[in-house]
């Protein structure tokens, strides 16, 4: 799997939340501005709540334009077993159940799943955190509310 084509995936998924968000925002402002949702007395609060959306929608929008300049500066390099799991890492996990998953572990603010059923996560979610530096053949614990999951690595790319 290339992942200069999964992280160009990233970046177009990150910009097509962004024009949703962007949109969103669009779409509150003029709500909280246009003249019908004048306050008439202090129990009418569209107006208001709109502005609250909006602010709300505009730092969403901020927060996936960081994710996106980290995702335009990131550079995935090849898996070096002496160093383990680091960001860019490309990992098929078994579970348990036999269940497979391949994860995409990347910089801040892009976590989803691709078309390809890959599911890119962050070295900050728990699951990442706890990754990094395991190796082929290695078990991973984390604590999910009062279950523990345990995880062994198949491959690293």
């Amino acid at each position: 799997m290339d992942k200069f084509l999964l992280q160009q995936q990233v970046l177009e998924q990150l910009a097509e939340d962004l024009r949703q968000v962007e949109q969103a925002v669009r779409a509150a402002h003029e709500t909280a501005t246009h003249e019908e949702n004048i306050a008439e007395n202090k129990y009418d609060t569209l107006g208001l709540e709109a502005a609250y959306l909006a602010t709300g929608q505009a730092r969403r929008a901020e927060g996936i334009r960081q994710a996106m300049a980290h995702w335009r500066q990131f550079r995935p390099r090849p898996y070096d077993a002496s160093k383990g799991i680091q960001i860019g890492a490309l990992v098929c996990l078994v579970d348990a159940d036999d269940k497979q998953q391949q994860l995409f572990l990347g910089p801040d603010g892009g976590s989803m799943k691709l078309v390809s059923g890959i599911q890119v996560i962050s070295s900050e979610a728990p699951l990442g955190k706890a990754m990094l530096g395991k190796c082929e053949g290695d078990e991973v614990w984390i604590q999910v509310a009062s279950i523990r999951q345990q995880f062994e690595v198949l491959r690293v790319y």
